[in-house]
């Protein structure tokens, strides 16, 4: 069978091996895919993989020859599964690979927050320490963790090991319940509503799926009842938060900070406001990207594909 790889580089820059998948099938790798360019790299495949590269069911409708997608990330919303199942394509996913790599990301990002490291690290070359009248100084508050309440929206696998390091850190923690039924307390964890959790928190940080219910949940509703001195963190997905009502939070110190690695829209375009917004900090969503979790990712993507070629069916998403 023929595959081609839409968008190889987001995955594999270089540091990893197609080799497990090319053992699988005779395969093409294009670094990147341009929409007019999808049909013309498709229509001769009978297997696709693609990142971030977007296969619409007007998409899927001319290219007869294609029997499997696999998507080369958790999030599937740039395959129009339905239309895909109509056609009788398999779509499948790649879950679980980037649980580490994301809760460490969630503490690089408050770290940041409390110590202001960048910062810090960028006066000292500038010579901010030599001009200093004192043999120590420091540009913003900086905040220890240990004692402070962390409250987590969202409780999966990616919370639970937030939670951990939290823990480790001497922070309590509470969880906001969405009504999930197997979701449980512990001597450690509280079980609140999200009011509370949002008033009482020092820090906020969202871990939780992208539906229509939790689209925009964080608002200027939701922000008046944080703390001003409290932090929001988002490794989740942008769209949980409104850009414009984080930002006007931010620069009316009515928070004290926010570190973001995703955003509503990504890339942002030039107007999004949290790129101007105090004590923002923002990164382009990184937290999968470690070299450990995309080896993951690349593992977990050839066992799909090899289920598939053997009439199996593994982390087979249906809509």
């Amino acid at each position: 069978m023929k595959l081609a790889v839409l968008d190889g580089y987001a995955l594999n820059p270089g540091d990893l091996s197609w080799e497990a998948v090319a053992r699988l099938a005779d395969i093409t790798v294009y670094e990147r895919t341009s929409a007019n360019q999808v049909l013309e790299r498709a229509a001769s495949v009978d297997i696709v993989l693609t990142n971030k590269t977007p296969l619409s069911g007007e998409t899927l409708r001319q290219l007869p020859r294609l029997k499997y997608i696999g998507v080369l990330a958790t999030g599937y919303n740039i395959v129009d599964v339905r239309a895909a199942m109509q056609l009788g394509i398999t779509v499948t996913n790649v879950p679980c690979y980037g649980t580490s790599s994301v809760a460490q990301l969630t503490f690089a990002l408050l770290l940041e927050l409390c110590h202001n490291v960048g910062n810090h690290n960028g006066a000292v070359r500038a010579g901010a320490w030599n001009r200093s009248l004192d043999w120590s100084f420091w540009l913003t508050p900086l905040v220890e963790l240990a004692g402070k309440q962390l409250g987590l929206v969202g409780f999966g696998r990616i919370g639970r090991q937030v939670a951990k390091i939290a823990d480790a850190f001497g922070m309590r923690v509470m969880v906001a319940n969405h009504g999930d039924p197997n979701m449980s307390g512990s001597a450690q964890i509280d079980i609140v509503s999200l009011q509370e959790l949002l008033s009482n928190s020092d820090v906020v940080s969202l871990h939780c799926p992208l539906t229509a219910e939790t689209k925009g949940m964080i608002a200027s509703e939701q922000l008046a009842l944080m703390k001003p001195s409290a932090f929001l963190i988002n490794t989740s997905r942008g769209q949980l938060i409104i850009d414009q009502d984080l930002a006007d939070a931010l620069n009316s110190n009515r928070l004290a900070g926010a570190a973001l690695d995703v955003l509503s829209m990504e890339p942002p375009p030039h107007d999004n406001p949290l790129l101007s917004a105090k004590n923002c900090i923002l990164t382009p969503h990184i937290a999968w990207a470690t070299r450990e979790a995309r080896a993951r990712l690349m593992d977990i993507a050839s066992e799909n594909l090899a289920a598939f070629l053997e009439g199996k069916h593994l982390n087979l998403i249906t809509a």
